[in-house]
């Protein structure tokens, strides 16, 4: 990548020094003589970097430097000043300077300085970008459904994201329920916060509490040093607390308490931290019937039940299965760099048969199946591997599915180690990386697929062997 370099100076022999100290930096040089024509150039040209004299006719380089922070307050902006006038170069710092040199100038302080705010650039520009497809990911036209009722979640979706009120998000396991918050924070008021996930019922209850509040030294244990929590982190932007049907009942009372007043203590500190942060919740629970049972906060229900939205299974709205295996062929075939195969009518009515307990999650991983045992330009139901297909799947009496064996006849010059990778990689994923499971589902002892995970060089987590 060429960095351009914009050098705002009206000395033509001092631009031509600082382009020679620059030579071998591999840059693109724009020159300006004057404030206006840097204006100019910075308005038409894309720019990595500004060099400017503070001194320029037409247009001085203070106000150059306020035009240019006011247009991008990212863009890095190297002043250059006469030797004494230091006030001026604290004056542009405040201003939203990157750094400043003064007349006469050293090369290596040159070069030293560039290559600093070049480095600043290219980070400012990976994080615009990233924003940029996440921002792309989580609109609202992203997610996949056009029926009746995905088509009221998204409108109650959007008239809730602008504001800053609680969500409350319920609906089975599979459903959607972080992207569709995820798409909420995206298109709110706080798009520009972070956005901070927390798994209720993956993190122990001792632990939850250190998670979302922090700690200080010696709060426990292991605490040797400072801790900034979930809730702390999450200020200006959203924190969203998924399968909140699974949080201890003390723990419940220590966040109503939050909810509340916006403000909290680390665990072991004794100051207090004021946070302004929006809170979704998601779970795949009934709330009220945990009410009833005394397993749920009755006042935490309603302080977090603001505004719900329920978002339904996939066999309620079999309408959308045609779009979404459709979207997911294509994001799967652009990760393979392939070009996307065409699913087949008989294909297309068996998975909107199917019952789909475990909603769209699980039609992604039916796909995702399906495009590897694929290797031709069409999709076929022999492709499909469904749980609730009689006769299909894996478990502890089949080891390989009949509709994999097909399609490996079909095709000659299988490379056998690929395939046997694959068969690894999937068992492991369709296992949550359960070592114990993944050797029934392949119908392996556990020490054989150890060595076979190992032999490969494939992943494994030990904690859930």
């Amino acid at each position: 990548m060429t960095h351009s370099v914009l050098i705002a100076e009206d000395e033509r022999r001092m631009r031509e020094v600082m382009m020679m100290q620059l030579s071998d930096f591999g840059l693109q040089f724009l020159e300006a003589a004057d404030g206006r024509q840097a204006i100019e150039l910075f308005e038409q040209q894309s720019v990595n970097l500004v060099i400017t004299d503070l001194k320029l006719p037409k247009i001085n380089g203070m106000d150059l430097l306020r035009y240019i922070m006011a247009a991008d307050p990212e863009m890095p902006v190297i002043v250059n000043t006469a030797y004494g006038s230091i006030e001026n170069a604290v004056e542009a710092i405040r201003l939203g300077a990157f750094d400043y040199i003064t007349k006469p100038f050293k090369e290596e302080h040159l070069r030293r300085c560039v290559e600093k705010a070049l480095k600043v650039s290219q980070l400012a520009s990976q994080v615009r970008h990233l924003r940029r497809e996440l921002e792309e990911r989580y609109r609202f036209d992203k997610i996949i459904g056009n029926s009746p009722k995905i088509c009221h979640v998204l409108e109650l979706a959007g008239n809730v994201a602008r504001t800053d009120t609680t969500v409350l998000i319920t609906g089975e396991s599979g459903t959607g329920k972080e992207l569709l918050s995820r798409a909420i924070h995206f298109n709110s008021l706080r798009t520009a916060g972070p956005f901070l996930p927390v798994n209720c019922a993956a993190i122990p209850a001792t632990l939850l509490e250190a998670e979302l509040f922090g700690y200080e030294p010696g709060a426990f244990t292991d605490a040797r040093r400072r801790q900034q929590g979930k809730l702390e982190l999450a200020s200006g932007g959203t924190l969203f607390l998924d399968e909140i049907g699974d949080m201890a009942m003390d723990m419940q009372a220590k966040l109503l308490r939050v909810l509340e007043v916006q403000r909290f203590q680390r665990l072991g500190g004794s100051k207090t931290i004021q946070v302004d942060l929006r809170i979704i919740c998601a779970t795949n629970r009934d709330l009220k019937l945990l009410v009833k049972s005394n397993q749920f906060r009755e006042d935490l229900y309603y302080r977090i039940n603001v505004f719900p939205i329920q978002l339904p299974p996939l066999r309620e709205h079999t309408d959308d299965i045609a779009a979404l295996t459709h979207h997911f062929i294509r994001e799967f075939s652009n990760a393979q760099g392939r070009r996307p195969p065409r699913l087949t009518d008989k294909a297309l009515e068996m998975l909107r048969q199917n019952t789909w307990r475990g909603n769209v999650r699980e039609l992604k991983n039916v796909v995702e199946r399906a495009m590897i045992l694929c290797q031709s330009d069409r999709i076929t139901a022999r492709h499909l591997i469904l749980s609730d297909k009689p006769g299909s799947g894996w478990d502890h009496t089949s080891r390989v599915p009949n509709e994999l064996i097909v399609s490996l006849l079909e095709h000659q010059g299988i490379d056998i180690v690929d395939l046997e990778v694959r068969l690894l990689e999937q068992a492991m994923h369709l296992c949550a990386n359960n070592v114990s499971r993944a050797a029934r589902l392949l119908g392996l002892t556990r020490p054989t697929l150890r060595y076979r995970l190992e032999k490969y060089h494939l992943p494994r987590n030990p904690a859930l062997a």
